[in-house]
C-alpha cells in the first residue's frame, strides 16, 4: 500500500486539524495545555516513586521531578520538530517511562546495600541508563527490516495492552490515588464524585457536534474538577513555599557510574520501550490520517525511535530517567480532533517551563488525584480503542487470533497478578514485571516462529 492510499483509507472523518495544520494560537495553547495535563502525572510519578523508595531528601526529590519535566519537554520538541533524521514529526509527547521504575529501584538498592551512598546509587543508575540508551539508537536504522516481525499485528497488540494496563492507573487515581490508601479515604464518595464529575463533563463535551466544546473537553473537565475540589477545601498550596523558584539543570549532578550486570535487563527494557513507541506512533499516524504503511511511515518510525534514544541519553545526562513516547496523548487527539504537530511543539515548551520553574509545576501537582483520574480513565480507554482499531484494520486469521490471545492473556495476567513472577531470578523478574513487556515479547516471539503469513 503506498503512502497516499494508506492515508486516504484511514483519514478520520472527525479530524478537525490535521498534522501540518496551524490552528489559531489561542486554540493551540488550549489544546497543548490538555496534552500537558494528560501527561503531567505520568511524568512526575516515576521520579517521585524512586525518590520515596530511596528515601531521598525533599530537595533531591523536587530536583528529579523538575529534570523529568524539563527533559520530557526537550524530547517532545525534538519529536514534533525533527532535527535531521531524529524525530517522528508527529504529535508525540515524550515522558518518563514507568517500565524502568522497578529495575531502577533494584539497581539503586543494590548499590546502597553494597555500602554506596544514595548519590552514588543515582549516579550508577544514570550511567547505566546512558549506556543502555544506545539500544533504540542502534535499532532505529533497522526499523524497516525489523518490520518483518514488528508488524501491525504486534503494534496493535502492544497499543491495546498499553491502554488496558494503564486503566488500572487511571481507576486508582479516580479513587484517590496511592496516598488515599494510606489515609483510609480510598474510593470515598468525595473522590469518586470528583472523578465522575470530570469524566461526565469530558464525555458530554467530546460528543458535541460543535468543535469548541469537543476541543476543550479535557481542559474544561479538569478545570471544573479542580475548582470544585478547591471549593471543598481539597486543594493545598502549602508545599509551594518549599520549592525553589528556579531549577538549574546540572549535568551529571550525582556523578556517573556503571554496573555491567544491569545492562542486559535495561537494554531489554529499552527494546520493549521502542516497540511500545512504535505502537504509539502507529496509533498517532492512524488518528491523524497519516499512512501506516510505506516509506513515509517507516521514516517516521525510524526518526521517532531515534528521538526516544537521544531523549533517554539526554535525560540520563540531566539526572532524569529513561524517556519514551507517551500513549495518553493519542486519547487527547481522539477527544479533541486536533492532531497538529504545532500543538505538540507548544506542549513541549510548556513542559520545559514547568521543569525550570518548580512552583508552576507545583500548582498542577496540587490537583487532587481523583480529578486527574477522571480524565485519564477516559484517555487510557481511548488508547486501548486505538489499538483495537489497528488490529481490526487487518484480516484476523486463526494465526493472528492465537498470537493476540496469548499475548493479551500473558500481558494482562502479569498486570493483574504481578506476584506470579516472584519465583523467577531477580534479573528475569525485573525484565517481565511489566505487562506491556511480557505481552509485547510474547507477540514478537510468536509472530517470528509460528508458521503462516505475518500480518
Amino acid at each position: 500500500m503506498n503512502d497516499m492510499a494508506a492515508g486516504a483509507a484511514l483519514h478520520p472523518a472527525d479530524l478537525i486539524h490535521g498534522l501540518n495544520d496551524k490552528p489559531p494560537l489561542r486554540l493551540s495553547c488550549f489544546v497543548a495545555l490538555q496534552h500537558v495535563l494528560a501527561v503531567f502525572v505520568g511524568i512526575i510519578t516515576p521520579p517521585t516513586l524512586i525518590a520515596r523508595a530511596l528515601e531521598l531528601p525533599a530537595a533531591d526529590g523536587a530536583f528529579l521531578v523538575s529534570m523529568a519535566l524539563l527533559t520530557s519537554g526537550v524530547g517532545t520538541v525534538l519529536q514534533t520538530r525533527p532535527v535531521g533524521p531524529v524525530g517522528s514529526g508527529l504529535l508525540n509527547i515524550q515522558g518518563t517511562s514507568f517500565v524502568f521504575v522497578t529495575p531502577i529501584v533494584s539497581l539503586a538498592g543494590a548499590v546502597v546495600g553494597a555500602g554506596g551512598s544514595r548519590a552514588q546509587a543515582l549516579g550508577t543508575v544514570f550511567g547505566t541508563c546512558l549506556v543502555a540508551g544506545l539500544v533504540p539508537i542502534a535499532l532505529a536504522p533497522f526499523i524497516r527490516l525489523a518490520s518483518r516481525i514488528i508488524t501491525p499485528l504486534v503494534t496493535g497488540i502492544v497499543v491495546t495492552l498499553i491502554g488496558l494496563t494503564l486503566v488500572s492507573v487511571g481507576i486508582t487515581s479516580a479513587a484517590g490515588g496511592f496516598q488515599a490508601r494510606h489515609e483510609g479515604t480510598f474510593a470515598s464518595s468525595g473522590n469518586l464524585g470528583l472523578a465522575a464529575l470530570v469524566t461526565a463533563l469530558i464525555v458530554i463535551m467530546s460528543c458535541s457536534r460543535r468543535e469548541w466544546p469537543r476541543i476543550l473537553s479535557v481542559v474544561a473537565g479538569l478545570a471544573c474538577g479542580y475548582g470544585v475540589a478547591g471549593l471543598a477545601g481539597r486543594v493545598s498550596f502549602a508545599d509551594l513555599r518549599q520549592l525553589p523558584w528556579f531549577a538549574i539543570p546540572v549535568p551529571f549532578h550525582y556523578g556517573l557510574g556503571l554496573r555491567a550486570v544491569a545492562l542486559l535487563p535495561f537494554a531489554f527494557l529499552y527494546l520493549m520501550s521502542s516497540i511500545e513507541s512504535i505502537g504509539d506512533m502507529t496509533a498517532t499516524s492512524l488518528l491523524t490520517g497519516e499512512p501506516i504503511a510505506g516509506p513515509r511511515y517507516f521514516e517516521r518510525l525510524r526518526g521517532g525511535v531515534w528521538a526516544d534514544g537521544v531523549s533517554s541519553m539526554l535525560a540520563a545526562a540531566l539526572n532524569s530517567f529513561p524517556s519514551t513516547t507517551f500513549a495518553q496523548n493519542n486519547g487527547v487527539i481522539q477527544l479533541t480532533g486536533i492532531g497538529s504537530r504545532h500543538v505538540g511543539l507548544l506542549a513541549g515548551l510548556m513542559l520545559i517551563v514547568l521543569g525550570l520553574f518548580p512552583p508552576v509545576g507545583g500548582v498542577v501537582q496540587a490537583m487532587p488525584p481523583a480529578v486527574l483520574g477522571g480524565a485519564t480513565l477516559v484517555m487510557f480507554g481511548t488508547v486501548a480503542v486505538a489499538g483495537i482499531r489497528i488490529l481490526t484494520s487487518m484480516p484476523l486469521d486463526r494465526r493472528a487470533c492465537v498470537i493476540a490471545a496469548m499475548s493479551l492473556g500473558l500481558g494482562l495476567g502479569v498486570t493483574f497478578v504481578p506476584e506470579i513472577g516472584g519465583a523467577l531470578p531477580p534479573l528475569l523478574e525485573d525484565m517481565f514485571a511489566s505487562g506491556i513487556a511480557t505481552g509485547g515479547t510474547c507477540a514478537l516471539l510468536l509472530n517470528a516462529v509460528l508458521p503462516g503469513r505475518r500480518s
